[in-house]
């Protein structure tokens, strides 16, 4: 990791780009495939399995007989632990749920909002080098507890055409109702257009690569919702002497260790420190299986030295991390007053991994700084708000001469008129 000392705010921006490709290097690959699913439907979608994950297909819909067989072959051990995060996430998305906010906001005029599911989501959930079955629990457990009637899961198979058991299980114990082995923009598109296999779905979920977070922006310009652009994994620590470097460094590590285009950034008040997490990063990655991964991640990353909490915390919302992890002697400050993050971790016992598995948290969050803007994903995320109203003919009464007037300030004879005409009757 390399080590800036004191940058200099106007340095900041350039200091704190993310290491993506932009989107004009994407967007031609993307815009042709999907032009070519919308046309050609499971022909388009069978060519581009084979071309990016090297696997013909058949059938790329996920029999039962499949489902069961991938139980048979998690083991007890991994069964019970997914459980236990099950149980967590839901008890966490449970207590998100509201009630029906109703009010008369004057004398014959009720206003409520109620929610209600999107009928058909899908979900998309990689596969590639790192299957993410926890995230289908992210996305699937509060799917099933909003109501949605389709929960449509897309996750690329691997070489023998089949999808990691520890997916299946854990979309069977979340109640997803189809499973369809394909992935990257060509799962997106499926997903957007419809095909003869892929139900059409009004909005998609979940993290991918940069060439699916772009198709999924493409999918909004054809009338599909997304969750947020979830790009490659990136993990800000906040840190000082009281931290201990080698939970640090872990944390570091377990984000870099998710892709080569992930990024990890240090911020400290303390020159020891950084060098102390720097040593603890050397010695922790040559024990990790992706440790080539890691390393091109550790590459893309920094170590931030700055004098005061105050400078850290600017420079924090400045770069609105995914994940963001506070260990120092005054965590209230940074907790009280962050206000770019997609998840807080808190502390030298709450590692990052905790919210991507077990703690009860979303891990589906946004990143590249669109946490300025953006929510990660909760019960809300797979629920619209609609609103209602009811007038009485005292109500109509005492707000209609208002709505004459602005209607007919705005130049719009007709909306005055439907009022117009039920005023007359009552006088």
């Amino acid at each position: 990791m390399k080590t800036i000392i004191n940058p200099q705010k106007s340095t900041w921006s350039q200091l704190l780009q993310r290491p993506t490709k932009t989107v004009d290097d994407i967007e031609k690959t993307v815009t042709e495939i999907f032009t070519e699913v919308k046309k050609e439907g499971d022909k388009a979608i069978q060519k581009y399995t084979q071309l990016f994950d090297g696997v013909t297909l058949e059938n790329n819909l996920v029999s039962e007989a499949e489902i069961e067989e991938a139980v048979s072959l998690v083991s007890d051990e991994l069964k019970e632990a997914i459980i236990l995060a099950n149980k967590n996430i839901t008890v966490f998305h449970n207590a998100q749920k509201t009630d029906k906010v109703f009010v008369e906001t004057t004398k014959g005029v009720e206003c409520w909002q109620e929610k209600r599911p999107i009928q058909k989501v899908g979900l998309y959930i990689p596969g590639g080098t790192a299957p993410l079955f926890s995230t289908v629990l992210m996305l699937a457990i509060p799917a099933q507890i909003a109501g949605c009637k389709e929960i449509v899961l897309c996750s690329p198979p691997n070489k023998e055409g089949k999808i990691h058991p520890a997916i299946l299980f854990t979309a069977k114990l979340c109640g997803v109702t189809k499973i369809i082995k394909v992935g990257g923009i060509q799962a997106i598109a499926g997903l957007t257009f419809g095909t003869e296999t892929i139900p059409q779905v009004y909005k998609i979920f979940g993290p991918g690569n940069q060439y699916v977070t772009v198709a999924k922006q493409l999918a909004t310009k054809f009338g599909v919702a997304i969750d947020m652009p979830a790009g490659p994994s990136e993990l800000l620590v906040v840190a000082d002497d009281s931290a201990n470097a080698s939970f640090v460094a872990s944390d570091l590590l377990s984000q870099a260790e998710h892709g080569a285009d992930s990024q990890v950034i240090l911020v400290s008040t303390s020159k020891k420190l950084i060098d102390e997490v720097e040593v603890e990063i050397n010695k922790q990655i040559l024990d990790l299986p992706r440790v080539a991964i890691a390393q091109k991640a550790i590459a893309n990353s920094k170590s931030i030295f700055v004098e005061t909490d105050e400078i850290a915390l600017n420079l924090i919302n400045e770069y609105g991390p995914e994940h963001f992890i506070v260990c120092t002697n005054n965590n209230d400050f940074y907790v009280d007053n962050i206000e770019n993050a997609g998840s807080v971790f808190i502390g030298n016992y709450t590692p990052e991994s905790a919210g991507d598995y077990a703690s009860g948290t979303n891990h589906t969050l946004p990143t590249n700084g669109f946490t300025k803007a953006y929510s990660g994903v909760n019960l809300d995320s797979f629920l619209k708000s609609i609103t209602f109203q009811k007038i009485s003919k005292e109500g109509i009464q005492t707000i209609g001469k208002s709505i004459e007037l602005m209607a007919d300030a705005e130049g719009l004879q007709a909306h005055k008129n439907a009022v117009s005409i039920r005023l007359k009757t009552l006088y």
